[in-house]
């Protein structure tokens, strides 16, 4: 088994994901099994508690894990499903040992951070490529050089390269600045991140210099005079119009040549038509689809993040791009929805996504009586289409105090209540990896558009969530034309919900966004930007 980490300097947000994505997918098509994993250096146990403006999206595992975003990525870049094995918080890795040491596992021994904690650090990235009976694992080291935090994953870097130096390769990541008063390229950032490496015993392989703009081989000859490096093994890592170009970018340097040459490994294959293809219709995609996403977990200071919601995001991309169409993707502030619904109008679709607590809440249902009543296609995510059923409740049943028990625990028409085995967990204060997580099976109602848009009754998907749809509605709501067309096989979870004589009204209990990938779109995301396609924008 080999092994390569990827680590990343100067600045966080780099891009160590979609770098470790695109070379996963390169090794893939040169015909290796390849398995990334995520080693971040938080000390939650997992991201379930973190706050998504702060780190991003929770992106769930058919397994239950809840990860760091960058999972995401790795599957839709791979096309494969992954497990919790794929990723390791620093938190995790802490417990682990502690655990260990309560349970004498140690015999006695005096547990220290460097030896124990390293050696739980080797153990996972070894399971993670068991796991997957893989031939190359990736292991991207979370944070930047030179941060404390992720001191203990080089260490474990480079002890495995001391025992193993053929089998471990290091991919540094740097960025290249642009001063707007300078007008030139700076190297020197990238120079001392390096050095930074090299300060703990680590030599990089090769560098992906990042930047706004591809390198000049001036740039190159410096880096590679002050790295000790080949020119050949500093790849040009510029801005891109898309992330899906960054894999072909890389291939154009003979990265996966250059890489497969330091583990000793030959290419076995080359197949990367499929990418090139649906890279090539990225391109070709003229007409604009115009879509809001309306919710909340969208501004930090006078920054607006995509990373609370980047699977959804992706999701309408590589639907719009199946359709032929460019997406026009809007942030819509659901607090500023609830004073002034009109300025809905002039989109093609909407979003409300998966979300928790009661900020901003008033909104998103002003948000799903505008998408009802004025035809406009709706796609509710979880939360998304537990407020569907509060406003349907409200305003064509007329409860006018129909809530969730989230919101409200004192509602006298608890449309959305909460699961009865969670209760408790919420009485306790048991929070971390307690929801109903990972994949669970779902049966699809016959003549639905959501039945004939899968193209199947028995489905599969990912779920996140506490509360539930509450029975006791179900026969009265679906006498009003409220459709329950997606449920747990035993009949008593409500999954899927759709309104009929409306261009696209569905909402999902799961995260389909979860499953959606470039070259296998989500079903029901190509569905709705099918019909928000017909729709006139303004």
């Amino acid at each position: 088994m080999k092994f390569i980490f990827i680590s990343g300097g100067v600045i966080s947000g780099i891009g160590k994901g979609i770098a470790t994505s695109s070379i996963a997918l390169l090794l893939k098509s040169a015909g290796y099994k390849v398995v990334p994993i995520k080693m971040d250096p938080y000390l939650n146990v997992d991201a379930g508690t973190m706050n998504p403006i702060e780190h991003g999206e929770v992106f769930v595992l058919d397994d239950g894990a809840e990860t760091d975003q960058d999972l995401g990525h790795y599957e839709r870049f791979l096309g494969e499903s992954l497990t919790k094995n794929s990723i390791a918080t620093q938190g995790s890795i802490y417990l682990s040992v502690i655990q260990r040491e309560r349970n004498l596992e140690y015999d006695g021994e005096c547990v220290d951070t460097v030896t124990y904690i390293t050696e739980e650090i080797i153990t996972r990235i070894k399971e993670a490529g068991k796991s997957k009976n893989a031939d190359i694992v990736l292991i991207e080291i979370g944070g930047t050089t030179g941060e404390y935090q992720n001191m203990l994953f080089l260490e474990a870097n480079r002890l495995m390269k001391l025992k193993n130096p053929g089998d471990v390769s290091h991919i540094h990541i740097t960025y290249l600045p642009i001063p707007a008063s300078i007008g030139e390229m700076k190297s020197k950032p990238a120079q001392m991140s390096v050095r930074d490496l090299n300060a703990v015993g680590i030599q990089p392989d090769m560098l992906l210099a990042r930047a706004e703009k591809p390198l000049d081989q001036n740039r190159i000859k410096k880096l590679a005079i002050s790295t000790g490096l080949e020119p050949e093994d500093i790849i040009s890592a510029p801005d891109v119009a898309s992330i899906y170009k960054v894999p072909l970018g890389f291939e154009d340097q003979n990265l996966t040549g250059r890489l497969l040459d330091k583990l000793g490994l030959k290419r076995e294959e080359k197949d990367l038509k499929e990418w090139k293809e649906f890279v090539e219709k990225i391109d070709k995609a003229k007409e604009v689809v115009k879509i809001a996403i309306v919710g909340k977990y969208f501004s930090t200071g006078d920054f607006t993040l995509a990373d609370s919601y980047v699977s959804v995001i992706e999701s309408v991309k590589h639907a719009a791009w199946v359709n032929g169409l460019v997406p026009e993707i809007h942030w819509v502030d659901a607090g500023k929805v609830e004073k002034n619904p009109e300025i809905l109008k002039g989109y093609q679709g909407i979003i409300v996504p998966g979300g928790f607590g009661s900020r901003d809440i008033e909104g998103k249902i002003v948000t799903i009586k505008y998408a009802r009543e004025n035809n406009i296609p709706y796609f509710g995510l979880c939360y998304g289409m537990q407020l569907a059923t509060v406003e349907f409740a409200r305003n064509v049943l007329g409860y006018k105090d129909a809530n969730t028990t989230e919101i409200d625990p004192k509602t006298e028409h608890p449309i959305i209540h909460i699961m009865p085995d969670q209760e408790k967990k919420l009485l306790e204060r048991n929070y971390g990896a307690t929801m109903r997580l990972g994949a669970w099976d779902c049966i699809l109602k016959e003549g639905s558009l959501v039945k004939e848009l899968y193209g199947k009754k028995d489905i599969s998907e990912r779920h996140r969530h506490r509360y539930e749809f509450n029975n006791e509605y179900k026969e009265e709501m679906e006498k009003a034309g409220f459709s329950i067309v997606g449920t747990s096989p035993d009949g008593k979870l409500v999954e899927v919900i759709e309104l009929k004589n409306h261009p696209f009204f569905i909402g999902t209990q799961f995260h389909p966004e979860l499953k959606s990938r470039p070259l296998d779109p989500h079903p029901l995301f190509v569905g709705f930007i099918k019909a928000a396609s017909k729709i006139k924008a303004s």
